[in-house]
Formats: C-alpha cells, sequence, structure tokens
C-alpha cells in the first residue's frame, strides 16, 4: 500500500495521468462497413462539413468524404478511417451543443443499450447516458464526449449487457410498457406514432419484410443466436441482407400490415419457441445485464 502510495505521488509529480484499463483500439472502417461506427463516423464527417447520409453503411460517397478530409488533415488519403484519421474525426461535444457529432455520440452510445433518439440535441437525457456509461467503464465523469469516452464508445463492440439497445427512443414510453402482456402470444407490442425511429436491439443481420401480416419490417438474425421482428413500419431504414449492430436505426414505426393503429410490433425467437420480449427489454431499460435469449420465458407474458 506504501509503495502504491509512493509510486501514485510521483507519477502525479511528473504529470502522469494513471488509468485502470486500457482504451480499446480504434476500429477500422473501409468501403463494405456498416453498423452503428459507420453511423457515427459519418455524423463526424457531416460535422466537418461533408454533406453525406448517415446510413450506417460505408460507400463510395463516404469513402470519398473520408479521402478529402484526410486530405485536409495530411494523413495518408487511402479512404479507411482507422487509427490515424478517428483522433482527427472526433469532436469534444458536450451538454447544450447541438449537431452532427452530439448524433455521432447518440449513435455510439446506443451500443450499449441507451437507446437514444439520435437528434443532435445534447439534452439531460444525453448527458445522463454519458455519466453513465462513463462511470461504468472507469473513465473520468464528467459528462463530456472527449477523446476518451470517444475512444472507448467507438472501439468498443459491446458486451454484456451492452450488446442491447431499446428498439425505440427511451423517452418514447415509460418503463411499464415494456411488461404489458401482449394479446395472445408470446410478443410485445409498443404504442409510439408513425415516424417514431425504430432501432435494432442487437448485433446481426437484418431483412426487410413487407407482406400483408407484418408490413413493412425486418427480420434480423442476431449473433447472440435469436431472430428478432420488428412490424408495422411506416418506412425500412436500412438495406437487406446489411449487418447492424444494436442501436443501428432500421426504420421508423408506422401502421402498415394487419394493424389497427401506429405501434412497433416486436417478437423474439430462441431455442424454437417464442419469447417474451419485455423479459429482455425492461432490463435493457433498467441498464442492467438482460437474461439470454434462451432462458427468456415463453409464457405470462399473454393476457
Amino acid at each position: 500500500m506504501v509503495v502504491a502510495a509512493v509510486c501514485a505521488t510521483l507519477m502525479a509529480s511528473l504529470g502522469l495521468a494513471q488509468s485502470a484499463t486500457a482504451a480499446p483500439a480504434w476500429p477500422v472502417l473501409s468501403n463494405g462497413s456498416s453498423g452503428a461506427n459507420v453511423a457515427a463516423a459519418q455524423y463526424l464527417l457531416r460535422g466537418h462539413g461533408y454533406d453525406i447520409a448517415a446510413d450506417s453503411a460505408f460507400g463510395p460517397a463516404t469513402e470519398g468524404a473520408v479521402v478529402a478530409f484526410q486530405q485536409s488533415k495530411g494523413y495518408g488519403a487511402d479512404g479507411i478511417i482507422g487509427q490515424q484519421t478517428w483522433p482527427g474525426l472526433v469532436i469534444t461535444v458536450r451538454q447544450g451543443d447541438s449537431g452532427p457529432a452530439v448524433a455521432a455520440a447518440q449513435s455510439a452510445l446506443n451500443k450499449f443499450g441507451y437507446g437514444l433518439a439520435v437528434d443532435g440535441e445534447f439534452g439531460a437525457g444525453t448527458a445522463a447516458a454519458v455519466t453513465s456509461y462513463q462511470s461504468s467503464r472507469g473513465l473520468a465523469v464528467d459528462g463530456i464526449v472527449g477523446p476518451d469516452t470517444w475512444q472507448n464508445l467507438i472501439g468498443e463492440s459491446g458486451g454484456g449487457g451492452g450488446n442491447y439497445s431499446l428498439p425505440i427512443p427511451r423517452g418514447a414510453l415509460s418503463r411499464g410498457y415494456y411488461d404489458v402482456p401482449h394479446h395472445d402470444y408470446a410478443a410485445l407490442d409498443l404504442p409510439v406514432g408513425t415516424g417514431t425511429p425504430v432501432y435494432s436491439i442487437t448485433s446481426g443481420v437484418a431483412n426487410q419484410i413487407n407482406n400483408s401480416r407484418c408490413g413493412l419490417g425486418y427480420q434480423v438474425v442476431g449473433d447472440d443466436g435469436a431472430t428478432y421482428l420488428y412490424c408495422h413500419f411506416s418506412a425500412h431504414g436500412a438495406g437487406s441482407g446489411v449487418r447492424v449492430d444494436a442501436g443501428t436505426q432500421i426504420g421508423l414505426s408506422g401502421s402498415t400490415g394487419n394493424s389497427t393503429g401506429p405501434h412497433l410490433h416486436v417478437e423474439i425467437a430462441a431455442g424454437g419457441a417464442n419469447r417474451c420480449p419485455g423479459a429482455l427489454l425492461g432490463p435493457v431499460y433498467d441498464g442492467s445485464t438482460p437474461p439470454a435469449p434462451g432462458a427468456l420465458p415463453t409464457g405470462g407474458c399473454i393476457e
């Protein structure tokens, strides 16, 4: 203990910071990449003045913007966002800020289950998510998304409870709606208005649906072995056969298909049976680690 204290004092006197854990490596993104990190990069590029879509898909337009950004900074202009490009690309944001860089932070936070509306407004909800994330990672809890927080947000792929997101913005509905039983089988209906952003609950491969029962929607084959079904969208928001991360926006809610009014219908299938979505999403809302999909109940969520 004495030795540790002496070492700490010596480090402080030398101006050296201590860190509980090393920051993760910046990911490498290139043409063909997709997911929440791509969306964050696209929003950051928009924050630097490049007019590209933040669609979570790294295509030729994003590659061109990256090359132009790299040239403006004197980096190697290879169109790949890696260890050199990320530190120059990130923009420090804090409560009261607005714009694409805030949307980038919100998109990155949604990888870890925060279910924020990606609206580019750094309000109280985003500030609470930032401080929660910083505290969970042993970072300085200042509510500011600066270089260290950015590197952790972007470098981590999400683990444990962080691998799940709410399917709608956290503020869209209160916690109790995730416990309301479905009328006749294990599923969940979330009564939100048309145009509410819908996010992928977890990472996997998303395929578009358009049929009379579901209307517009998605089936996401999750990396966790479960299959996630989302129905009644007003619009698709991602391609088909594309990889998505937890928190990637996949569409907008609506009332297409067999629906009597605007809402989001969610099903989770694992182990050959439909599971109660609320048993997974309730803990995500609470900020705790949810059960594995195969351990979710198949009953008790039906009227």
